[in-house]
């Protein structure tokens, strides 16, 4: 760990003074990493560029099951690292169960007991990196773990934070987790409405969502709202077939502004493309 100050140096005369803020600051990786690049969509290509643009601050990123909404996170994070605009990647989630059947106690230290619910991360991590790669990383400690039960106190600067499965968040969770954001952070927030573990509206996401979409002040403090639909499920075409049947029978996961919008269930009304509410294949290589 060492001390880097941005904007600590006084300026000499006859030029005008460095008003950046000071930072303490971890050295950047002093080696590279070859990430692959993976056959991205557009609207893919455009989440990246939007998420990397030095102007955005934090994401929140809401899509169904198969939308690549943590491969995505990985891969800018990665990115981040790799251009040396972040020190560090912390990896934020909720130790809620998705079963309604608990584990119980988990021995061991902290890691220990959450490395379950890495699993995700790490599969990701498996497909845009070398194993050497990662275990060069992991030696060097540049990827933290951070449960949300114990974010609070703590302080973010120059670093990718990114929050998975941010449904299973309550509000008061989402606040802690984006006030934990300082200068030269930035932050993923990703959700799926439909697959909350919490008990019937405890879940947060959708309402902080709504608060900061379309918001033209929150828009200028670098914050976005992106939505996926179920267009853009790229894990299967099976799984894209899944998620459509199973809002027949998940109707209060529907999002109000497709009814208020008359604008089919399944359809994104910021990206559609398609005016049918039926399921139909698609053809796939």
């Amino acid at each position: 760990m060492s001390k880097k100050f941005n904007g600590a140096n006084a300026p000499k005369s006859g030029t005008p003074a460095d008003n950046t803020p000071y930072v303490f600051q971890r050295e950047k990786i002093n080696f590279s990493l070859d990430i692959r690049e993976l056959p991205w969509t557009d609207k893919q290509k455009e989440i990246i560029q939007l998420f990397l643009d030095k102007d955005t601050r934090v994401m929140f990123l809401k899509g169904p099951a198969g939308a690549s909404k943590t491969i995505l996170s990985m891969y800018c994070g990665l990115q981040l690292l790799n251009s040396k605009k972040v020190s560090d990647i912390v990896l934020v989630r909720s130790a809620v169960e998705s079963a309604d059947s608990k584990l119980g106690f988990l021995p061991g230290t902290i890691e220990d007991k959450f490395s379950v619910y890495l699993s995700p991360f790490n599969d990701k991590f498996s497909e845009l990196l070398t194993v050497s790669q990662i275990k060069k990383l992991e030696t060097d400690n540049r990827i933290t773990i951070c449960p949300i039960n114990f974010a609070r106190g703590l302080h973010f600067s120059v670093k990718f934070v990114c929050c998975d499965e941010s449904q299973n968040l309550t509000i008061k969770e989402l606040q802690t987790l984006l006030t934990r954001t300082g200068e030269f952070c930035k932050v993923i927030i990703c959700g799926d409405p439909d697959q909350s573990d919490l008990p019937k509206d405890k879940s947060g996401f959708t309402k902080v969502y709504d608060l900061f979409e379309n918001d033209t002040i929150s828009q200028q403090h670098g914050i976005r709202c992106v939505e996926l639909g179920e267009q853009d499920i790229v894990r299967s075409e099976i799984c894209k077939f899944i998620v459509h049947k199973f809002k027949q029978i998940h109707p209060q996961y529907t999002e109000k502004r497709f009814a208020e919008a008359a604008i089919p269930v399944g359809i994104n009304p910021l990206t559609a493309n398609s005016t049918s509410e039926t399921w139909s294949p698609t053809k796939t290589e």
